[in-house]
């Protein structure tokens, strides 16, 4: 079926595939900083307010700058923002479609609290109160799903870290550098390259019908949730997340009864960058609940760099969830119960 030109067209109308495949192009994006005057107070914290896809691309540059990271940086998923917030905070709302309730109270808040602000968005009501604000903010492309769009908003994001001195303008260049790399590894993924040759249709077909539950570790946790949002917008699948260490002190135990035939397929989402030790618990525990649990099937990143890798996994992930939708008989690109939540919730 994956293999099927008719198929894939009739069951990706939206050519999800297609956006997946010029991902690579979104870490050269021109990103510009508009209205940019601050107050020129140091910054010794920030906070980034978002929900979702647009809460990604934060997840991940916290990951990717553990260590160049001199102040404390939150992401907030929800309506209120730290009672901490004040001048000498930074607070970015990033919402792709600048409508986000929970991101807009966070920014009206942010304002309260005099905090320092930026603003990341592709338009809506986050973008109006910005420029009629002048606040600093970046604007990226608009007419994609925000899951589909983490690229334009890590660069984004980045940008305007910079900006306030948060972080090294160099950082955007070694994103940028990127491109031609990750144009290539895509490749391998395409809906012409065939199933036998296509590690991401094979992935799907490995999977299809199972719940899926991914592992990341302290660099890879962002990447194991954007597995968990593709397959929940992308193929319309649950999925679950979590990371190691803290898998080994709840969850671990959680696979030791019932039999071992569960509805699952287990995923270690594994980078040569991680920490030793939590490498060394993917294997003792994949080991201690063998004949518990489902075998876990290891995804190594590729890359050379640990940037690269987070970048490698998260376009990978849509790949392969795209092929589990098809294999689903689901449409990737909408997500129509989020749509029909907001418009109750306008009501």
């Amino acid at each position: 079926m994956l293999d099927d030109a008719n198929v894939l067209k009739q069951r990706d109308p939206q050519d999800a595939l297609g956006v997946a495949a010029n991902q690579w192009q979104q870490v050269k994006f021109d990103v510009k900083v508009v209205d940019g005057e601050q107050s020129g107070e140091v910054i010794t914290k920030v906070v980034v307010a978002g929900m979702g896809g647009s809460a990604l691309a934060a997840l991940l540059a916290k990951a990717w700058l553990s260590e160049k990271l001199k102040v404390s940086f939150e992401v907030v998923r929800d309506y209120d923002l730290p009672a901490y917030v004040d001048s000498s905070t930074l607070v970015i709302a990033s919402s792709y479609s600048g409508n986000t309730e929970e991101t807009l109270a966070c920014l009206e808040q942010a304002q309260k609290c005099s905090a320092q602000v930026g603003v990341l968005a592709a338009g809506g009501k986050l973008v109006q109160s910005a420029e009629e604000g002048k606040i600093a903010r970046v604007v990226i492309p608009s007419g994609m799903q925000p899951r589909m769009a983490m690229l334009f908003n890590l660069r984004a994001l980045i940008l305007l870290l910079s900006h306030f001195g948060v972080v090294e303008t160099s950082l955007l260049d070694e994103i940028g550098e990127a491109s031609d790399w990750l144009q290539d590894e895509t490749k391998n993924w395409l809906s012409d390259v065939p199933t036998e040759k296509n590690p991401a249709k094979q992935l799907a077909l490995e999977s299809v019908g199972k719940t899926p539950v991914f592992y990341g570790g302290r660099l890879t946790g962002p990447v194991a949730y954007k597995w968990k949002i593709s397959w929940n917008e992308n193929a319309k699948n649950v999925a679950v997340w979590n990371v190691y260490p803290e898998m080994n002190h709840n969850e671990f135990v959680g696979w030791a009864s019932h039999p071992v035939d569960k509805p699952f397929i287990v995923f270690d989402i594994l980078s040569s960058f991680e920490h030793p030790r939590i490498l060394k618990r993917f294997e003792i525990s994949d080991r201690l609940l063998s004949g518990l649990r489902p075998k876990a099937v290891p995804v190594h990143l590729v890359g050379d760099t640990p940037l690269r890798q987070l970048l490698w996994g998260c376009i990978f992930a849509d790949f392969a969830s795209i092929y589990v939708a098809i294999l689903n008989g689901v449409d990737p690109t909408p997500v129509d119960l989020v749509e029909k939540l907001k418009n109750e919730l306008a009501q």
